[in-house]
């Protein structure tokens, strides 16, 4: 009678899933709330974005310190910028220079009990001018689009919040909750300004029903079987970590090698490292993630995301397979990105490294990576240690004021984008406001094609006008609403 039997539940569990893939759909959208339309001075923002890309605010490190004084010229010279642009926010808004070079404004609202906080930062990484088409901080206007570095990371963003917030001024507007803008000048490269400015507010009392920073954006074609435009929300961030692998040996003449040499180590290590990836998880943002974007899916998707009880390990093996996001969504990913060993090619280096650039994920910590890493090994002859390590963030909770405010803000711009949370799998200097926030939400105001994804941090940086104009008007419907 077994035979008969093992057909009949083999049937059983696939009219299971299947039923369980049907029911899976959309869940009820709640109806958009009719918006007035947004008019605004759209040369004079493309103008001051322009202005604020000709500044070379490049985050420079030289044995840990800020660069010379041309670094403290142009960052001097960006902040010197900012009330000739905006003369109104100046006027009706406190300023604060806070930590190194931290930019704060206040503008006080009609109370003060939930108040939001708009982040950005005006740092921008080096970029190789050989390498681009245009000249990097020539802010160059061409064919509908602005060009160079931090058009996208995210002058941009912070640019257009304050074109914003100097129209609603002009019009004589008060939030109706205080308002805060917080940049910082070094997200890029030590990350001090931001958590100085959390520790000022946080010495005043200031617990913000929002904080909006960079991280998410409107994309398409990143979620298996969703091919139409995705809205994301980062309600988390992982952490990361810097891991320095090192052996030291004798060095010697490359011509009577050693049994192993330390680069020989050393690559073992590395190999063994990256065929036993971390543990797979879906933490509490991809879990929503699946559930919101796994409904749009095609039938075949809708099988896997509706019935991760019995193919989650199909999932994880997936994603192990292919790499890339949607591996980095479900586990802490460990690259390895530099190699260091002797300077000549006939010569043994005495020691040799390579250091890795680790993404955690809840519930790996800083301090457990380490640990695994070194079991990972095998070898006492390697030095595992971490180098600049932070943990991963707490999440925040969408089901929350600032989460709607978000959600309505971008339906009235981008109205067919499905809106999901997601677990932002980079670093930002949102982090640090945890610390005064439930509610610390990385949504960057723009559609972002594959394109434009691979020109932030990379070369030839731009952004097309309707792009950074949607983002000034977004931050106008998010202003009205504070």
């Amino acid at each position: 009678m077994a035979w008969i039997a093992l057909p009949a539940l083999l049937l059983l569990f696939l009219a299971l899933v299947c039923i369980r893939a049907a029911l899976f759909v959309p869940k009820p959208k709640a109806p958009a709330a009719a918006k007035s339309p947004v008019t605004i001075d759209s040369e004079r923002a493309i103008k001051n974005l322009q202005a604020m890309i000709k500044i070379k605010t490049v985050s420079i490190d030289e044995d840990g310190e800020p660069g010379g004084l041309s670094y403290k010229d142009d960052f001097n010279e960006f902040r010197a910028l900012l009330p000739q642009l905006y003369p109104l926010l100046h006027r009706h808004c406190s300023f604060e220079l806070v930590g190194t070079g931290g930019l704060l404004y206040h503008w006080k609202g009609k109370a003060a009990d939930k108040p939001s906080v708009y982040m950005a930062h005006y740092d921008v990484v080096p970029a190789d001018e050989d390498k681009w088409q245009k000249p990097p901080f020539s802010g160059a206007r061409e064919a509908g689009e602005i060009w160079g570095r931090g058009t996208l990371d995210t002058k941009g963003t912070l640019c257009a919040a304050l074109n914003a917030a100097e129209a609603l001024l002009s019009d004589g507007f008060v939030p109706a909750q205080d308002v805060y803008f917080a940049f910082g000048g070094d997200e890029e490269l030590k990350s001090t300004d931001a958590p100085a400015i959390v520790d000022l507010l946080h010495s005043r009392g200031v617990r913000p029903a929002l904080v909006l920073d960079e991280g998410g954006a409107v994309v398409d074609n990143v979620f298996p079987g969703v091919a139409g435009a995705v809205a994301l929300i980062g309600t988390g961030e992982k952490g990361r970590l810097n891991v320095e692998f090192s052996v030291s040996g004798m060095g010697g003449h490359a011509s009577a090698p050693p049994a192993s040499s330390p680069v020989g180590v050393l690559a073992r290590a590395v190999t063994r490292v990256e065929a036993e990836p971390f543990s797979a998880y879906i933490c509490e943002p991809v879990r929503q993630m699946f559930d919101t974007l796994g409904r749009h899916s095609t039938f075949f998707y809708r099988l896997i995301f509706a019935n991760l009880w019995c193919f989650k390990g199909l999932l994880f093996h997936l994603c192990k397979k292919k790499g890339g996001e949607l591996n980095a969504l479900v586990r802490t990913t460990c690259a390895f990105t530099q190699m260091r060993g002797s300077s000549a090619s006939n010569v043994l280096p005495p020691s040799a490294s390579v250091n890795a650039d680790v993404r955690i994920m809840r519930p790996d910590t800083v301090e457990s990576v380490i640990s695994d890493l070194q079991k990972r090994i095998q070898d006492e002859r390697i030095r595992v240690a971490g180098i600049k390590g932070v943990d991963p963030s707490p999440f925040s909770n969408k089901d929350c004021e600032g989460y709607e405010r978000l959600c309505s803000a971008i339906g009235a711009i981008w109205p067919q984008a499905i809106i999901s949370p997601y677990l932002m799998i980079a670093a930002s200097d949102s982090r640090h406001f945890c610390k005064i926030s439930d509610a610390v939400l990385r949504f960057s105001a723009m559609y972002l094609s594959r394109d434009d994804r691979k020109r932030i941090h990379g070369n030839d940086e731009r952004i097309r006008e309707s792009q950074f104009l949607e983002a000034v008007k977004f931050y106008h419907y998010m202003l009205l609403a504070s």
